[in-house]
């Protein structure tokens, strides 16, 4: 599979609370050029929506955000979980997701924590919370030192502030959820959803 932070630029974070809005939800972004989805693990329904995303929309990437065990690691794969984010990371965590055969993104917001990834082996991480763990001006600082390493910040970002992380040389994709406005989401306007997703799916262009 393409790394997750190639599939495109913006990567919704998706928050279901309703299992039966999660496949139009779906289709909505995939339409509007986001194929790449996470939805995370903080709801009830979270499992049920990422199986039946991926049952029911197979052009969309579905993966499993919020992860914080290995449990969830195992749960979210077997619900068809195509990659995997987590906040932070242990090595418990770590060795679970690498053993679930898919791409995953453990989570880093300090140098230390991105120099042990990479004496793991890892490569690609998500940068949490961006923008009070330092913004694009910390990424900016530690693409001279560890160009090895690649981020999809997320927390913090909408489409103001998203070209300026796309910009930066190890930064491959942003997660947001700007495209998903509570207010559209509880009036399940999709062509709203889509419109928001087109736009942001445009950001690459625009940097």
């Amino acid at each position: 599979m393409t790394s997750v932070l190639d599939l495109a630029p913006v990567v919704p974070v998706v928050v279901i609370e309703d299992a039966a809005d999660a496949v139009p939800l779906a289709r909505a972004l995939v339409a509007g050029g986001l194929p790449a989805i996470e939805v995370t693990l903080r709801t009830p329904v979270a499992l049920d929506a990422i199986r039946a995303i991926a049952h029911a929309v197979p052009e969309a990437v579905v993966g499993a955000g919020t992860v914080l065990t290995p449990e969830q690691v195992r749960d979210a794969v077997g619900a068809g979980a195509r990659f995997l984010v987590s906040p932070g990371w242990t090595d418990a965590l770590l060795e679970a997701m690498r053993a679930a055969g898919v791409p995953f993104l453990p989570g880093v917001s300090t140098v230390s924590e991105v120099v042990a990834l990479l004496e793991r082996g890892v490569r690609e991480m998500k940068f949490f919370p961006a923008q009070a763990a330092g913004g694009t001006a910390y990424l900016r600082s530690i693409a001279g030192p560890l160009p090895q390493a690649r981020f999809c910040p997320t927390g913090g970002i909408g489409p103001a502030n998203a070209p300026d992380y796309l910009s930066l040389p190890n930064v491959g994709c942003v997660g947001g959820t700007w495209m998903l406005p509570a207010d559209a989401i509880a009036a399940r306007d999709w062509g709203r959803v889509e419109a928001l997703a087109r736009t942001a799916s445009g950001l690459r262009t625009q940097v």
